[in-house]
């Protein structure tokens, strides 16, 4: 009985000890955020400005964050030795951090490439560009966690594998902007935040899809890119049939269209439903194939 009660002491401390490291990870995460976005008073923007589309932005790189520490923290191929564990925990944590800001500068230059993000946000307070950013962020979290939680030691392949999804993001626009049949950056600009709805749904479903894939067991870093590849390949098939299925069987007798952009009020809760549409689907194709 001694025993017991001394491994369930000793459970609680080691527990207590990644709590406190998760919470130092996540406070490093939220400094670094800062350093990132130097200039910008961050709480002037969420409190005295009332800035929505900052605060979309900000509370979409938390959530991210804590999904790639939650991913570090839950790894399951670390050792027994509690500081050696500690020890790997900490230097994933501090990749996923660097590696999720770095996200948010391919964002601005690839994805969001044909107007200033920072000025959208600051100046302009559009929330369909922070609703975007807020995606991107969280997308990015999921496919680190996919990544991290059954990675141990090999630093390079966590980065090699971060590079090849966050190219698979960049199709994930372009594709994104083939199927509508309207500019996406065009809108986006004009302060639709119905448009910033749907392109956010596609991301994190697209992002869904590679964080499954790369946590699907792999011998080699490159086995893991090829299950990678081929996870966002499927994404990207499924884009328009789900926009469709949409259009015929979520919205009957609506155009998903007319309802987004051709209205003086563009309809927020049909965006809402594509996003959920390309989200249900992603997890459908999961389930079907797990």
């Amino acid at each position: 009985m001694f025993e017991n009660i001394t491994q369930t002491v000793d459970n609680l401390l080691v527990s207590l000890l990644y709590l406190v490291l998760g919470f130092a990870l996540f406070y490093i995460g939220k400094l670094v955020f800062q350093i990132a976005n130097k200039g910008i008073d961050v709480n002037h923007e969420l409190v005295e400005k009332d800035n929505l589309a900052f605060a979309l932005t900000n509370v979409g790189y938390y959530i991210g964050l804590l999904l790639a520490i939650g991913a570090a923290m839950s790894n399951e191929l670390f050792g027994t030795h509690i500081w050696a564990n500690i020890i790997d925990v900490a230097i994933m944590g501090g990749l996923a951090i660097v590696l999720l800001n770095i996200s948010a500068i391919i964002n601005d230059k690839f994805i969001l490439r044909k107007f200033s993000s920072r000025k959208e946000i600051i100046e302009d307070q559009n929330a369909g560009t922070g609703i975007i950013e807020a995606a991107n962020y969280i997308a990015t979290g999921l496919i680190l966690n996919g990544v991290l939680r059954d990675n141990s030691e090999a630093y390079y392949e966590v980065i090699i594998l971060f590079v090849i999804a966050q190219v698979a993001m960049v199709l994930v626009s372009l594709v994104y902007n083939a199927i509508t049949p309207y500019d996406v950056h065009e809108h986006i600009e004009k302060d639709n935040v119905a448009v910033g709805i749907g392109v956010a749904g596609a991301m994190i479903a697209i992002a869904n899809l590679i964080a499954y894939g790369v946590s699907l067991e792999s011998n080699t870093w490159i086995e893991a890119g090829e299950i990678l590849v081929l996870e966002t390949g499927v994404g990207l098939l499924i884009l328009p049939v789900v926009r469709l299925i949409t259009d015929k069987i979520l919205l009957p007798g609506q155009n998903l269209t007319d309802e987004i952009i051709n209205q003086e009020h563009p309809n927020i809760g049909a965006a809402i439903i594509e996003a959920f549409a390309y989200i249900g689907g992603s997890a459908m194709i999961i389930w079907a194939f797990s």
